[in-house]
This record gives C-alpha cells, sequence and structure tokens, in this order.
C-alpha cells in the first residue's frame, strides 16, 4: 500500500509529528506506568512484588541493546516499514503483556515490547527530521520532547488510577487501539523506501547492545534498595570498557553499524556532550520531587502525584513560548539563559519544606517544568540543526542512545546522591532526611551548570537558520 499524503504538505507535516509524539508518548509511558501496579500483578503471577522488577528491566536493557540497531534497520528496510513494523510489534507485546499469568512469560512480553519501543523512538524522529522544512524544526521537535517530560510524571499516577479502578491489565490493552491507530495514519502519513542492502555490523551490535545494557542495569542497581556496590561497580565499569572498546571498533570498521562522524559536527556535539550533563540533572527531578514529598515532608502519594502535575503543566505551558524565544535570542542565547534558570530552579527546590504552602511547592514546580522543557526543546533542536540529510539517521540514533542513558543515570546519580548523604544526615523519625535531598538537589544545580560550559564554544548564530532568527534579521534590514 502506498503512502497517501493529505494535499496541505503543512498540515500532512503536523500530523506526522502528532502520530509521531503519540507513538513516543506510548513507549515512554509504558516504562514507568507499571511502578504502582507491581503488588497487583504480583498476586496475579503468585510471587514477590520485588521480583517483579525484573519485568520493570528487562524493557529497559531491551531498549538499551535494541536502539543501536534502529537506524541501520530504517536504512535497510526503509523508516515507514520500520516505524509501523515497530508499532506493531509494540502492541502485539501489549497484548502478551496483559494476557501473562507468571512472571517469565511477562519478562518475555516485555522484551518484545521493548524491542519496539527502541525502534519506534528514533525512527519516528527520523521520519520527522526528514519531513520538516528547517524553518519548522523548532516547533515539530517541542511538540516531540513533550512525551519525554510528561511521561516520567504522569506514568505512575495514570498506572495507580488505572490499576485501582480497571485492573492491571488495562495499562496494557489501551496501548490496542491507540497502536493500531497509529499504524493506519503510518500507512497514510510516512514516506520512505528501503535504502538497499547494507551490510549488518555483528560486532558493533553485540559491543553496543552488551555495553548498553550493561551501563543502564548499573544505573537501575543504583536506585536499587538494599545498594549492592560491588555489583553495581562491576556492571558500570563492563558497560564502560565495552562501549569504549565499540566506539573504537565502530570508528575503524568499514560498514559500522552507527556511523559516529556526526560527532564531526559541533552543534551535534556540544548538544550531545553538554547536554548529556543537563539531562542527567533535568531527568532526575521526577525521581527525587516525589521521594522528596513522601520521605522526607511525609505527604502521601496521592498529594506527591497532584504537587508533580504541576511540573507537567510548567512543560505543556512552555510549548507554546519556544518558537518566538528561540526566534528572537537564538539557540545559545536561549539555551544559556534558561540553563541558569533551570539552575535557579533545582536551588529553589533545596529551599522547599513540609510547612511551605502547597500553591508556593507547585509554583516552584511549575517555575521547574517552564525551564526544563524549554532546555530539552532548545537542545533537541540544536542537535540536529547542521546534520546533513545522509547523516540523519546515524545521528538520530545517537541521540537517542545518549538520551536513554542520560535518563538512567540522572535516576541512579540522585539515588547513589541520597544514600551517601543519608549516611551524614540521618532521618530523625523519618524514611529520609530533608538535608538528603538539599545535597542532590544542590549537586544537580551544578551538574546542569557545567553542562552549560560547552555552549561558550559554538557561536552566537549557529542554528540561526533552523530557529528563524536568520530570516528575521533579514526582514529587519529590509525594513530598514
Amino acid at each position: 500500500m502506498s503512502s497517501i499524503a493529505p494535499s496541505d504538505a503543512s498540515a500532512r507535516n503536523r500530523y506526522l509529528v502528532w502520530l509521531v509524539a503519540g507513538a513516543f508518548f506510548m513507549e515512554l509511558l509504558d516504562s514507568t506506568v507499571i511502578t504502582t501496579a507491581l503488588p497487583q500483578m504480583a498476586q496475579s503471577f503468585h510471587t514477590l512484588p520485588i521480583h517483579l522488577s525484573m519485568g520493570v528491566s528487562a524493557y529497559m536493557l531491551a531498549l538499551a541493546v535494541f536502539i543501536p540497531l534502529s537506524g541501520w534497520m530504517a536504512d535497510r528496510f526503509g523508516p515507514r516499514q520500520v516505524f509501523g513494523g515497530a508499532i506493531l510489534v509494540f502492541t502485539f507485546a501489549s497484548v502478551l503483556c496483559s494476557l501473562s499469568d507468571n512472571l517469565w512469560f511477562f519478562t518475555a512480553a516485555r522484551i518484545l515490547q521493548g524491542f519496539g519501543g527502541a525502534m519506534m523512538v528514533p525512527v519516528g524522529r527520523l521520519v520527522v527530521l526528514r519531513s520538516t522544512p528547517k524553518e519548522q524544526l523548532v516547533g515539530a521537535i517541542a511538540m516531540l520532547t513533550w512525551p519525554a517530560l510528561g511521561a516520567p510524571v504522569l506514568g505512575p499516577e495514570l498506572g495507580g488510577y488505572i490499576t485501582t479502578h480497571w485492573g492491571w491489565h488495562w495499562i496494557f490493552l489501551l496501548n490496542v487501539p491507540f497502536g493500531l491507530l497509529g499504524f493506519a495514519l503510518t500507512l497514510l502519513l510516512v514516506s520512505g523506501e528501503p535504502g538497499g542492502p547494507r551490510p549488518f555490523d555483528v560486532k558493533g551490535f553485540i559491543l553496543s547492545g552488551v555495553g548498553c545494557s550493561a551501563l543502564m542495569f548499573a544505573c537501575d542497581l543504583s536506585s536499587h534498595s538494599p545498594f549492592d556496590m560491588w555489583q553495581v561497580g562491576l556492571c558500570a565499569i563492563l558497560g564502560i570498557v565495552t562501549l569504549l572498546w565499540a566506539g573504537h571498533h565502530l570508528l575503524h570498521t568499514k560498514h559500522p553499524l552507527v556511523d559516529l562522524s556526526a560527532f564531526k559536527v559541533r552543534t551535534f556535539l556540544v548538544s550531545m556532550r553538554g547536554g548529556f550533563l543537563f539531562r542527567m540533572a533535568i531527568n532526575s527531578v521526577p525521581f527525587l520531587a516525589p521521594l522528596m514529598f513522601q520521605l522526607a515532608f511525609g505527604f502521601s502519594a496521592t498529594t506527591s502525584g497532584l504537587l508533580l502535575l504541576a511540573l507537567f503543566a510548567g512543560n505543556i505551558a512552555m510549548k507554546p513560548l519556544t518558537t518566538p524565544w528561540m526566534r528572537a535570542w537564538g539557540f545559545r542565547g536561549v539555551l544559556i539563559t534558561n540553563g541558569v534558570l533551570v539552575a535557579a530552579g533545582f536551588a529553589l527546590c533545596m529551599f522547599l519544606t513540609a510547612d511551605t504552602p502547597r500553591t508556593v511547592i507547585m509554583l516552584v514546580l511549575f517555575f521547574t517544568g517552564l525551564s526544563r522543557s524549554m532546555q530539552f526543546t532548545g537542545l533537541s533542536t540544536f542537535s540536529f540543526c547542521d546534520i546533513a540529510p545522509a547523516r540523519m539517521s546515524d545521528a538520530s540514533t545517537l541521540s537517542s542512545v545518549l538520551v536513554q542513558m542520560s535518563a538512567g543515570m540522572g535516576v541512579a546519580i540522585g539515588a547513589v546522591l541520597l544514600r551517601a548523604a543519608s549516611v551524614w544526615f540521618p532521618a530523625e523519625g523519618q524514611a529520609m532526611s530533608r538535608e538528603a535531598f538539599q545535597v542532590a538537589f544542590a549537586f544537580m544545580a551544578v551538574l546542569s551548570l557545567v553542562g552549560l560550559i560547552d555552549l561558550f564554544s559554538v557561536s552566537a548564530d549557529a542554528g540561526d537558520e533552523v530557529s528563524g532568527r536568520a530570516a528575521q534579521q533579514r526582514a529587519l534590514r529590509g525594513r530598514a
């Protein structure tokens, strides 16, 4: 069946962005939505809730293993075929998850679901990057980033509601109608033919898969209790060493699984290197904030969830302002200024207490949501503004790998900081002291500021053609 495009190209691109954003949200939501359903699922599987962490980890590790494969898949079989097939695999795996009656069947279904998700994210972004004119890229990326910001916040609350009122099976069954709709829209909106035969880099796939999964598993173990330092350390060392080996291989083989030449583009390198630190800090907020509310302030899970909605509201409220601000001030100006505001948001979180009025807490979280949304969108767009079309597939794959790893490492570092700080500031009649969270937020503020250093090395007009600032300045000169 051939692609059928709407007559209005701009409308088609808009629908395409919504389709990919919806697929992103579906994939990212499934990494967090089951956390509040684990006790009920454990009863169904006749096991302990702690054992269900295997299903959570399996999904995350499958993403880490198969994301590097996505670029090769898109080039070999075509982005339309891979993206549509990924949606079908993800939907089918969701049905299997809902039908699971034991832990091992569920874990296998989650691995299959992770494979589908690993194909959806980078290939979906690639589809949008190739079809969107540069002057519309900021708005398109702004739409694509809201799932990454919203899913970690909404997932646990949504999962708890569905489990309480409908049963945990519906967490996965709800993916079915959306998945089928997404597949139908893919046939209508997505184009892209296979690129022809391309040798498969088996060694690169094995090395990158082992390295990414080992490092992500170390991150996952860091957030669990009790904390096994030797286990975490060995997994982290294995991941780092294997990834270095993989990088050396990819640089020297004739047909690499992922071409690393995108790192030669200055804007991409800066966005990935400094942006990695920034994303680590930003991704720690949905982990640290609810823990602080419940363990240090003594708030209920319901209250904590309602407070976090302010963070999500800030994420959404910033979207209409992203394009005008980028057009007015350019990428470097906005990212540096807004980056300081992100650090300020972490600093404000340090001063929150159990006695702080709820309205003030929500305002602080709303402000934090505004700034993190702008930074996510800015970095995501800036990274692709100078990438040639021929390198877009590999750049999208590299970006997905690093974004996935930064999210896991942000949570892991937050967990390690809390444990270390708890030794110096033990709780008195509480599960964890407020001072421990202050240390964690202070570290994240510093980390986000360090992530800004790279931005000073790029020119003030970098990415101006994409942000629209160059066209705006030409128009102003024309009027003058």
